[in-house]
């Protein structure tokens, strides 16, 4: 069993032991912490919107969530079966003073989680995850008497409320996706992407539409995270049913990976670098990535003539640069699309619209448009931590044995070589050390990814 705290909430497999694992003793003591909080810190309504995919341990957690805020004089609208962006849309949308979504996004049916968001719809920043963390280790909670307790309303009005917004973009382009005609599949993996991604594309004009697991059961037919190797079967329905494209998306719909007509993978990196080439087009802006996306946005931004930037990985740095730089587009190379036109979060929702545009407008197969865009490739390596690793130590030996590169250790030690890059990075929930190349060909990428392993072992 397993329980992860970190500053943008708590995730863990459900029963087991307190402490140990993601209990209902756990549950209600971050929630509590996290009320607490939001009461102490005196900004905004107290009010807290929460949502939650479709796991089956999805209601038991919700209750727990729900009352423990209540009992901290905190007024909860709860929004139901959800995507992690519909919350975050919904926290501005009704002025609540921030959001829980119980979600463990691409993690197995055995997982759930709280993610923490502020007044903006937001993942909390570091130093407000912090105080929600010590209240928690110090169970210093504010509960309310009888008398003021929070109440508890019920809205489900958000999915569709989203899909609008979506819908209503001004680069959705409604009439050309219309008569494009596409036929698409979706495979939702049986959670709330079978609820607003079938409707989002009937909004947008797809007739024609292929449900794959998009009953929101919460038995996850397969590995929910969207990578080529579970997702066998969209490939094979994709191809079989001559659909022009498919799309996927995690158990709470903040990724989206795209399936080619000839069943093969479009790429995850690939999701963001097309939806940027298309907003690029329309709106010229800077862009930003996290430091493991792949150097193609980069390539696409010059292209236009824009800048591009890097953040450390994790949503709400990438986030912070987006506002620092006035981006117009970022996300994550794992497929999600960060479009501040709409809001400050990775959402699966926007991306499908700004993408079918794009395809439309360009007229082609979805292989052909792929084609259009630099090919690079990741190879991804983990070794097991012994001990403490000297980073200091072994940046020296990564720049003398790289000299050419230029070195940036915002998050780890990234190189940057004229024609790809390396970066190690100890794992935020693992005790291993993550190693990622990026090269022309993957023969390329595995050959750096193996040299800087050795160096890392040999330190």
């Amino acid at each position: 069993m397993a329980l992860i705290k970190s500053i943008s909430g708590i995730r863990g497999t459900i029963g087991g032991k307190p402490g140990e694992s993601l209990t209902p003793v756990d549950i209600v003591k971050f929630a509590s912490a996290y009320g607490t909080w939001l009461r102490r810190r005196g900004r905004g309504p107290l009010r807290v919107v929460t949502g939650r995919d479709a796991r089956v341990s999805g209601p038991v957690v919700a209750a727990l969530v729900n009352s423990s805020l209540r009992s901290a004089g905190i007024d909860v609208i709860d929004a139901g079966l959800v995507t992690t962006p519909t919350v975050e849309v919904a926290v501005t949308g009704l002025g609540a003073g921030g959001g829980i979504i119980l979600t463990a996004s691409h993690n197995p049916a055995q997982w759930n989680a709280l993610k923490l968001l502020n007044e903006e719809g937001e993942f909390l920043s570091d130093a407000d995850g912090r105080e929600v963390l010590a209240l928690a280790a110090a169970e210093d909670f504010d509960y309310v008497t009888y008398d003021k307790l929070g109440k508890e309303t019920r809205d489900d009005s958000w999915t569709e409320k989203h899909i609008a917004m979506v819908a209503g973009m001004k680069l959705t382009d409604c009439d050309a996706i219309r008569k494009a005609g596409f036929t698409i599949a979706v495979d939702a993996v049986n959670s709330v992407g079978g609820i607003a991604i079938p409707a989002l594309l009937k909004a947008l004009g797809v007739n024609n539409v292929i449900e794959l697991y998009c009953e929101p059961t919460g038995l996850f037919p397969h590995n929910p995270e969207p990578l080529p190797e579970h997702l066998s079967d969209i490939s094979r329905t994709v191809k079989e049913s001559g659909a022009h494209l498919g799309f996927v998306v995690d158990p709470d719909v903040d990724r989206l990976a795209i399936v080619c007509e000839d069943g093969l993978m479009f790429g995850e990196e690939y999701t963001l670098v097309s939806v940027s080439d298309y907003v690029l087009g329309h709106v010229k802006g800077p862009t930003v990535s996290n430091m493991s996306s792949t150097r193609a946005l980069r390539d696409v931004s010059e292209k236009h003539g824009c800048t591009y930037t890097s953040a450390p990985v994790g949503e709400v740095n990438v986030v912070a640069e987006m506002k620092r730089t006035g981006a117009v587009i970022g996300g994550e190379g794992n497929g999600g699309v960060i479009y501040p036109a709409l809001h400050y979060g990775r959402d699966a929702l926007a991306g499908i619209a700004l993408f079918l545009t794009h395809l439309a407008k360009q007229g082609v197969k979805c292989s052909e448009l792929r084609s259009k865009y630099p090919n690079y490739f990741i190879a991804k390596k983990k070794i097991d931590l012994q001990g403490i690793v000297d980073m200091d130590k072994l940046r020296e030996n990564l720049v003398k044995a790289y000299p050419e590169a230029s070195c940036d250790t915002r998050d780890g030690i990234k190189l940057d070589l004229p024609s790809g890059w390396v970066q190690v990075r100890k794992s935020n929930t693992e005790p291993i050390m993550r190693i990622y190349a990026e090269e022309k060909t993957m023969e390329q990428a595995e050959r750096l990814a193996d040299s800087v392993t050795v160096i890392v072992k040999n330190l």
